[in-house]
């Protein structure tokens, strides 16, 4: 990782390294992609991909499970119509 504080929500994305960013969610949408990265503990962060430098969002592990399923079964649909 390329921190040695504590790991939160809103801190910069580049304190957590440039290694390990993946773009599970890329597409056709113009090269804004939401970028995702699991640490160590666990845990997962996103960032915007126009702004790596940007703040990083921090979720548990069950915070991540509990949306993806959520997405999954729909229940996010009503942020896209």
């Amino acid at each position: 990782m390329g921190t040695s504080g504590p790991v939160y929500s809103g801190m910069p994305a580049f304190d957590l390294g440039a290694e390990g960013w993946e773009k599970p969610w890329s597409g056709t949408n113009g090269g804004s992609c939401v970028e995702a990265k699991r640490l160590p503990d666990g845990s997962v962060a996103v960032r915007q991909s126009t702004d790596p430098a940007g703040p990083a969002l921090v979720y548990t592990r069950d915070e991540m499970i509990a949306f993806i399923e959520g997405a999954k079964a729909g229940r996010a649909d009503f942020l896209v119509v």
